[in-house]
């Protein structure tokens, strides 16, 4: 039997990982996987969401370039290094989360011998693009 909760009610599983679900089976497990404050988000009355896929063959590289709003990466296969200017360089894995930060230039490789699989998640301001190109000189 599936039974109904007030607003109020819900936003409490969801504080402590659970959403009501079916009397039968009790309470839905959430299982966070990341969770960062970060600076950069779109301040425009209405944001688009954007979730996109992305592989990389062993060898890839992306050309330098910058985000106008944070992006999330999660790795789901393989491994992706990025370079972020004056920072050192990260490998991510699969069941890794990053945040690429807004404003910073940055390129990504795949120094693999395996793709590279990974979900993105953006949001930013309707149709602004997804990356801006920068010069790597």
């Amino acid at each position: 039997m599936h039974t109904t909760s007030d607003v109020k009610t819900m936003i409490a599983g969801l504080t402590v990982g659970q959403t009501r679900s079916a009397q039968e089976s009790g309470m839905a497990k959430l299982t966070p996987l990341h969770r960062e404050a970060v600076q950069g988000m779109p301040t425009s009355p209405i944001q688009e969401v954007r979730v996109l896929f992305s592989t990389l063959l062993p060898g890839d590289v992306t050309p330098h370039h910058s985000h106008r709003f944070p992006v999330t990466v999660y790795m789901l296969e393989g491994t992706f290094t990025l370079e972020l200017d004056g920072r050192d360089a990260v490998a991510v894995t699969a069941g890794e989360v990053l945040v690429e930060p807004a404003g910073i230039t940055m390129t990504g490789f795949n120094k693999g011998d395996v793709p590279a699989r990974m979900a993105l998640f953006y949001v930013c301001e309707p149709d602004a693009p997804f990356a801006d190109p920068v010069s790597n000189s």
